[in-house]
């Protein structure tokens, strides 16, 4: 959900992202989404009898595959790669050798403090 913009993602300036294969990446949880967006046909679906347990899982399975999974945010450039987890401690270290380089110009202050 939400998460990933507090944890550190590429919006706030984050210099390295990466995400388990396993991971959910987007504004809110299948389920949520699936509420949200089928309501309507769900409901439709329980007065008419049908199995609605069985057509919300798919349509949650169905938003999973197409939105929430860590392939779809790397391939839109939220993350930097999907890595498995047992290379997590080799690819953060890795990436800290990479940045111990860095140097980071920040913007001139506009104005100083001023005296309260």
């Amino acid at each position: 959900g939400g998460s990933h913009i507090v944890m550190g993602c590429k919006q706030l300036r984050a210099d390295l992202n990466f995400a388990w294969p396993s991971s959910e990446i987007a504004v809110m949880g299948a389920s949520g989404a699936v509420a949200v967006l089928c309501g309507k046909e769900a409901k439709a679906k329980k007065e008419a009898g049908e199995d609605v347990k069985a057509f919300l899982a798919e349509k949650e399975q169905e938003y999973t595959d197409k939105f929430a999974n860590p392939y779809q945010a790397a391939q839109y450039g939220y993350i930097d790669d999907v890595i498995e987890p047992r290379n997590t401690r080799f690819r953060i270290c890795r990436g800290l050798a990479q940045l111990a380089t860095k140097r980071q110009s920040l913007p001139a202050k506009k104005h100083g403090c001023m005296p309260m």
